[in-house]
Order: structure tokens, then sequence, then C-alpha cells
């Protein structure tokens, strides 16, 4: 071992013992003393992350690299689908994602500006966005409780001959029916793209055994913020099965272009100034060249180092999510006459992001002097998202009927924004902080 590499080494045990020595001292967390607040979310992480983020930052290849090809094939091998890209964020994940469905590339498929988009109200704004920005129309139906995801009795009558997609989300984990969603698509060619930022984990059998969620439509997207299933602090990915959609999706996320070379390498193909593109000159640099409008999108080496290790753990923060999902759904069950608790979808295995809960009429706490009194009380609350986005400031310039449409009304989706919030079950909850919330909501209660 020479100089550099002995330095190396040292740097990277002296990270992974202060790590240790840190979970050891209790300073990344204390245990649970009764007042302490319970956070929705967190990171958890040891030394291995670390050790990770450490070791890319000596390598200091700054943009995506090594650990970023490994974060890819690894995130492919998890899905089980032949093609993952990570991107900067969820919301660029669902970005490209849609944007992928408007390429040229696409023939007559392709999606067009004044074409309808089905989705729900009930959702995270970075799901909605694109297809409103592009100029396509998005077409809002209601939701159930207590799923929270789609109705999906309602899909027909949303169905026009402009409808070219369905781009959903898994709502906070719980997998929405793809069964009938996936038939519903494939009998009028349309597109599915799972928004599966809240469920990376989950499952779903169409009858064919369980599959992830995510891989079952044309697209699927995941988000790598801390607050979800895994982080990178900020990332996100995008995936497929289909060998076009990859290519595009490639291209959209690095600036557009036309050649898959990775960053800092040349002429992978052999043809780098052998081509003939447009009206460039022919043999102009295929580096150079772009076959889409796109973006830059891609995530640093550092970040991919950090979600590489987390994706290890991924299986075990899925088991313990579900896991304080079904202590407090037991817990909480002696209060059902008050509260409307989650169900888990029928052929699905949740991976849940929160436990959400809807406030009865007859409960005598109303759901804004509920989640008041639990945060009092130190248990951090959050509502569903936008909750109907559709009375969000951000849609008052957009015009019902033009810019967007609404099938079937939204009386659900209302109540779920007035009344339905979540509680955290992530893996960094104990046993005796999930005990706590029940407690809270029991003492609440409590005549």
């Amino acid at each position: 071992m020479n100089d550099l590499q002995k330095a190396r080494s040292q740097i990277l045990e002296a990270v992974a013992e202060y790590s240790r020595l840190e979970l050891t001292l209790g300073k990344r967390e204390a245990p649970y003393r009764p007042g302490d607040r319970i956070p929705y979310a967190g990171r958890v992480y040891d030394e291995t992350e670390l050790v990770n983020l450490i070791d890319s930052s000596l390598k200091f290849w700054l943009t995506a690299g090594e650990y970023a090809e490994r974060f890819e094939k690894a995130l492919a091998e998890y899905l089980r689908v032949p093609y993952a890209y990570a991107v900067n964020s969820g919301s660029a994940a669902n970005l490209i994602a849609f944007m992928c469905l408007t390429s040229p590339l696409l023939g007559l498929r392709a999606l067009k500006r004044g074409d309808e988009v089905i989705t729900a109200a009930l959702a995270f704004p970075t799901t909605v966005a694109p297809i409103i920005q592009y100029g396509c129309v998005p077409v809002f139906i209601d939701v159930n409780i207590p799923s929270l995801n789609i109705d999906t009795a309602k899909l027909k009558n949303a169905l026009t001959a402009k409808t070219k997609a369905v781009f959903i989300a898994h709502s906070l984990g719980n997998a929405f029916d793809l069964k009938t969603v996936s038939e519903f698509c494939k009998e009028h060619n349309l597109f599915l793209i799972e928004d599966n930022c809240d469920a990376l984990g989950a499952e779903y059998d169409r009858g064919f055994g369980f599959e992830k969620t995510g891989t079952i439509g044309d697209i699927g997207t995941s988000s790598f913020f801390p607050a979800h299933h895994i982080t990178m602090g900020e990332g996100g990915g995008v995936y497929t099965k289909d060998p076009l959609l990859a290519k595009i999706m490639l291209s959209l996320r690095d600036w557009g272009r036309d050649c898959v070379c990775a960053p800092g390498k040349d002429d992978t193909c052999g043809q780098r100034f052998n081509g003939q593109f447009g009206t460039l000159p022919r043999g102009y640099d295929h580096k150079y060249v772009y076959s889409h409008l796109g973006y830059n999108c891609k995530i640093t080496d550092m970040q991919a180092a950090i979600g590489l290790a987390q994706l290890d753990k991924l299986p075990v923060f899925a088991e313990r999510r579900r896991e304080n999902w079904l202590v407090l759904r037991e817990g909480l069950e002696p209060l059902s006459h008050y509260l409307v608790l989650p169900e888990e979808e029928a052929r699905s295995k949740i991976s849940p992001f929160g436990f959400a809960v809807t406030v009865s009429d007859t409960s005598p706490v109303p759901a804004d002097k509920l989640t008041l009194a639990l945060e009092r009380r130190g248990i951090q609350t959050r509502k569903v998202f936008a909750g109907n986005i559709t009375r969000q400031p951000c849609f008052e310039s957009l015009t019902a009927g033009v810019d967007y449409r609404i099938s079937g009304g939204l009386e659900v989706t209302d109540r779920v924004m007035r009344d339905t919030f979540f509680v955290g079950v992530y893996p960094g909850l104990d046993t005796p902080r999930i005990q706590a919330i029940i407690d809270a909501f029991k003492e609440i209660f409590a005549p």
C-alpha cells in the first residue's frame, strides 16, 4: 500500500469510527423521553453512508460518475427493470417521465398540447405541474377513503378522444388499483406513469405474482428527499422496461443530447464524427447533437454514494415502516368510531410513507383541533400534500374547462383536504415513540 492509499484508508476508518462513536454517545438519536418531539420523517443512516460520501469526495468527481453508475444498476436490480436513471429530485423524475411522452420519437402516440391526462387532484404539485407546463390538460377524478387513491369507477367517465395518458401516485405508499388502471390503459392505448415517490418498496399482484410498484406502468418515478424511503439529500429516480422510453428519458435528463456517452467519455459508439443529423453539417460532433429540448437533471456522485448505501437498507426500512404502520393501526382501533383508519389496498403490500387518519363527522374533536392538540404534544403532523390542488393559489390563474377539467366532482378530495392528516412511520421511530403517538391520540379523546 502506497502512502496515498494508506492516507485514504486512515481517513475512511476515522470517519467510520466517528460515526460509531456518534451512535454510542446518543448524539444522533437519543432515547425517547416523554415530551420529545416526534417528527413525521427523518434520516436513518450509519457509518456506511458517511464512508461512501467521504470516499466519493476524496475522488472529487463532482458530477455523476462511478457511484452514480453503481446506484442506477442497483436500483434497476432492486426494481427488476432493465433501465433506471438517477435524477436530482423526485420532481425532476416526474418532469422527465411526463416529457418522455411528448417525444417525437413516439410518433403518433406522442402527447401534443391540448391532449388530456387523467390524474388526481389529491396530489403533490409536481405530479400535476408538468402536465400543465407543457400545455396538456389534467383531468381530475376523485379518490376513495380510506385508501386516498383514485376511484377507479370514475376512470371511464373521464375518458375522451383527447385522453392520452394516466399519471397518478400511490398515495402515502398504498398502491392504487394497478390491475384495473393498467387494464384500462391497455384497453384504450394510454400511457401510464406511476408516481412512486411515496411508495418505494411497495408491491402489487395483478394475478402474476407480486411486482414492485412503479414497474407496472410505462414509467415509474421515485424521490430520495430525506423524508422518503431512502435519501441522498436531494435526488430521484426514473425507470422503465421500455428501451425507447429509456433512450428518451436519458436524453431529456442530459440536456436533450443524442449522444449516450457518460460524462468525461467520448466516442463510445465509434461514430462520433460520422453521422448526419437534421440539417447540421455531416460529421458534426455527436457530443453536441440534441434530439430533444432537454434539461440537466443529473445527480452528483456524492449524492449517489449516499444513495447506494441507503439502497442496501431499503428492504429493512420498508419492513420497519410497515411494522410501525400496523402497530399504529392496531393501537388506534379503539378510536375507530371517531377516526377512519387506513386500510391496505387489496392485492398489495404497503410500503407506507405515513399513517393517515380521517376524522369522522361523529368525532367530538374536529380535524383542525386534533392536529393542533397533537402538535402541542410534540407529535408532528402533515396534511395530505396539496389537498384539492385545484383550490391552491397556483390554480387561480388557470381556467376550469380550459386549462384543466374536473370529471364527476371532487367531493371526497375536498373531505380529505378538510379532515385528513398523517403522522410518521419512518424507521427512526422506535417502539416508545410509536406508543407515544398512540397515547397522545387516546389522551385527546379521553372523556
